[in-house]
């Protein structure tokens, strides 16, 4: 046996405000979030797997996209992230621009459908066509 194992690997990332957070993805998207006895956040996926949010007083939002929700329908996501009270981001680049409800509709060469939004800390997240 080697001392390296993948098998209970996870992710993580920081937010500024730990209440937030649990709020943002356990109520407003309706995720299984549990507090750990760190006082950490572990944001467990219903296909299993987990993420642990962590608080960092001098969190920096992430500049990239840390979580990808697939789902069949992107515009259909959209409205019901809107009817949550969740802001999809509307982006100008000519390159990857999007729609007024934030989505950049994919085709040969530019991915899927995707929207983009933040969690309370700035963080990016998307949801995206699933393939």
């Amino acid at each position: 046996m080697t001392a390296f194992q993948t098998t209970h690997a996870f992710s993580g990332f920081s937010v500024d405000d730990i209440d937030a957070a649990r709020t943002f993805y356990g109520e407003t998207l309706g995720l299984d979030v549990s507090i750990n006895p760190m006082g950490f956040l572990d944001l467990r996926l219903p296909q299993g797997g987990s993420i642990l949010v962590y608080a960092k007083p001098d969190h920096t939002p992430a500049s990239f996209t840390i979580l990808n929700f697939p789902v069949d329908d992107v515009e259909a996501a959209v409205d019901d992230l809107n009817a949550r009270g969740v802001v999809t981001k509307i982006y100008t680049d000519p390159d990857l621009g999007t729609d007024e409800k934030g989505i950049a509709h994919g085709g040969p060469g530019r991915g899927p459908d995707i929207a983009w939004f933040t969690d309370p800390a700035g963080n990016v997240l998307s949801v995206l066509a699933a393939v």
